[in-house]
């Protein structure tokens, strides 16, 4: 749920044009053999960069490009985790990585060159390889769980449910155990899908739309006009960045004590306020809503209006009769048991829908595929390494084929790389999660590799990743077979998180090989960086969110900044894979199958509907998060769309240059100043102001209260 896929929801409306483009290799082909010269292909990228040496894939793998990944990992691990931690919507920070990769990078060969110590230059493939590095760091704070199946795990949120809250059914963090834990799951994703490298990107030409735009970016970063445009969009980066940081700092000042500081400031109103409508002055949040699409940003503040503004109000005038009186608020037997299962029902639905969909289009159009292939023995790990035909191929594709072919993973490593791997972790998991048995984490490997398939292929046609849906379906499947009485919530949220590294690492790769296929990167190094970067993440992640845990001792609690409110969705889900319905109040299921349907026949409408009138029709993954957790986030969001859409109506151009050079700068900043802040907590250096603010009636009996002291 935490919506970095779910963002990309908007792609769905691509699909059309992207089976279009890419699903019928034959007609491609046809049509380039109907071409009679090569000047019919359009402007070449690669005759930029003839001439140039392409470096060896050792020569890729720089020391320097792996020290400026590691910088750049725990960065973007610190940004990421605070996402996860607070409203689980976690923007793609592809294009800030690649800017400052590129910006630290020619920092460091420039400052080599004046002192005539450079050696080697910097080059795309190097850039590429940092991409690469940083995304898989800092893709496991989002896989790793710490927003959702392992945080959900813990004492904190399990005190937060009614049932399946015994010593069986929790397991609290540690850092040495979270650290094993990722090691041993975290590069079966790796191995299940390298040995479909050719077939997906080369044969069958998926799309992989973030892939392919990364290359563009790295492309274009170095050419003569492009490092020039990416100088300024680094200087724009940077600006933001100090701004964003420098005004965390100063909000700092005025958080001494609870409900204090800007993040309360009433903007709205006390009233809208005490129902979660207000503007918080989250730097984080305006820059997400400026690299959102519109529409999601739409359909979050929606879902809060209809949750917060109508839905709940008047479920709260049913207390005593729908649920008892006068329970803690954040009891999941009142008030907050709507609130939590009606999002679950609302992301199930999406979830199921969207899975059935992009898994029937896979089929059809592997099918298809399949039938246009020349030759039958290619199924799918071919060993067929031959360039395609000089003929049907224009200048860029039989360049880049030549040198994705060079390099090539052996097989023997893929398919032993997992086996070995598999059975370690089958063997190892268990030791951390004693209700996780052996024959669960085998069956949940034996079944992966199709699954990492389905999601890789699926993301290739449609940039969707469907990892937490894996997850999910693993959460209902081993819980359930496990069962409650046998630490079936440990279980399934332990298998939750296997299969979900498995399938989101599988497809992060895939998008990766796409990367380096157009920017004539090594697929050798692009595997050996996505390993390394997969290595990074299993320690910087954990130690991150450890200290976090140790700085913010209310971390989790609903209702506090950082409340992870996820983990509490997924232990919910976990609870209802062993227990069933037994623990929902009265007529929260029948309003759950309501909205259950409802989300079905949105995207049902969604997809009839036709592009243009889909572009107003909102997303109900985006609405199911503001439901359990307010919607003061998305007016954050709303305010940084309002923000790009009148810089877009003045200076469109400029805009798109920088819209997400100045939104990244928002979001680092702002999420770097965490780490100093986290510190501070733990010298227990505390805030000397606290600004509070008061209804004029309070405020008078305070008043009068201190006149009595005075």
């Amino acid at each position: 749920m935490a919506i970095e896929q779910e963002e990309k929801a908007t792609e769905v409306e691509k699909v059309i044009e992207v089976e279009n483009c890419e699903v019928d290799v034959g007609v491609r082909r046809r049509r380039k053999e109907e071409e009679s010269t090569e000047e019919a292909v359009p402007a070449s990228v690669e005759r930029e960069f003839d001439g140039k040496k392409v470096p060896t894939w050792r020569e890729q793998l720089t020391l320097r490009a792996l020290a400026v990944s590691l910088v750049l990992a725990v960065l973007f691990n610190v940004i990421v985790m605070k996402f996860v931690l607070t409203t689980g919507v976690v923007p793609s920070l592809n294009v800030a990585a690649g800017l400052l990769g590129f910006f630290l990078l020619r920092l460091w060969t420039t400052a080599l060159a004046r002192v005539g110590l450079l050696r080697h230059h910097f080059t795309r493939q190097e850039n590429t390889v940092i991409q690469t590095c940083v995304v898989a760091a800092s893709g496991i704070a989002f896989s790793g769980g710490f927003g959702s199946y392992l945080f959900a795990m813990s004492d904190t949120i399990a005190q937060q449910t009614t049932v399946a809250n015994d010593s069986q059914n929790i397991k609290n963090p540690k850092l040495g155990w979270m650290i094993g834990f990722l090691f041993v799951v975290s590069f079966l994703g790796l191995f299940s899908v390298v040995a479909l490298r050719k077939i997906m990107i080369i044969d069958f030409k998926l799309t992989y739309p973030s892939g392919t735009a990364t290359a563009h970016l790295i492309n274009s970063f170095h050419t003569p006009q492009g490092a020039k445009l990416a100088k300024k969009q680094v200087k724009t980066l940077v600006k933001l960045f100090v701004f964003s940081f420098l005004w965390g700092f100063f909000q700092w000042f005025y958080t001494a004590g609870d409900d204090c500081g800007f993040i309360q400031f009433p903007s709205l109103g006390l009233k809208a306020q005490q129902n979660m409508f207000y503007f918080d002055f989250s730097a984080s949040y305006v820059g997400v809503g400026m690299i959102c699409p519109y529409l999601v940003n739409i359909s979050v503040l929606l879902g809060g209006i209809l949750s917060w503004g109508i839905m709940w109000p008047l479920i709260g005038n049913k207390e005593g009769d729908w649920y008892p009186a006068n329970l803690p608020s954040k009891s999941l037997n009142g008030l907050q048991g709507y609130r939590v299962f009606i999002a679950i029902a609302l992301v199930l639905g999406d979830g199921l829908y969207n899975f059935s969909k992009v898994f029937i289009k896979i089929l059809v159009v592997f099918t298809s595929q399949l039938r246009k292939r020349n030759s039958a023995t290619t199924l799918p790990f071919s060993d067929d390494t031959s360039s395609p035909d000089a003929s049907s191929s224009s200048f860029d594709d039989r360049r880049r084929t030549e040198l994705f072919l060079k390099d090539q993973i052996p097989k023997p490593i893929a398919f032993g790389g997992y086996l070995s791997i598999a059975a370690v972790s089958a063997a190892t998991l268990p030791h951390i999660f004693p209700p996780l048995k052996w024959y669960y984490v085998a069956v949940c490997y034996v079944f992966a590799p199709v699954m990492a398939f389905c999601n890789a292929y699926g993301n290739g046609l449609t940039d969707w990743s469907l990892a937490s849906n894996y997850g999910k379906l693993a959460i209902f499947t081993i819980g359930a077979w496990a069962g409650g009485s046998h630490g079936g919530v440990i279980a399934g949220l332990a298998a939750c998180g296997v299969m979900m590294n498995v399938v989101s690492t599988a497809s992060d790769l895939m998008q990766d090989f796409k990367t380096g296929y157009l920017t004539l990167a090594s697929p050798r190094s692009m595997f050996i960086s996505q390993v390394i970067g997969t290595a990074m993440g299993c320690v910087i992640a954990p130690s991150v969110f450890w200290v976090f845990l140790k700085a913010f001792k209310d971390l989790g609690v609903q209702g506090t900044e950082y409340s992870d409110p996820n983990a509490l969705v997924f232990r919910n889900m976990a609870i209802l894979g062993v227990e069933g319905f037994s623990a929902l109040p009265k007529n929260c299921l029948a309003l759950c199958y309501v909205f259950f349907a409802a989300a079905m026949a949105i995207n049902l409408l969604r997809d009839v509907a036709g592009k243009r009138v889909a572009r107003f029709i909102p997303l109900p993954m985006a609405m199911a998060i503001p439901f359990y957790l307010g919607s003061y986030f998305a007016i954050d969001m709303c305010v940084g769309s309002l923000i790009l859409f009148i810089w877009e109506r003045i200076n469109k151009a400029q805009a798109d240059a920088f819209g997400p050079a100045v939104a990244s700068g928002l979001i680092c900043g702002d999420g770097i100043w965490t780490l100093p802040q986290s510190f501070l907590a733990l010298a227990k250096v505390k805030p000397p102001i606290c600004m509070k603010f008061l209804s004029r009636s309070v405020n008078q009996q305070v008043d009068n209260f201190m006149a009595t002291l005075s």
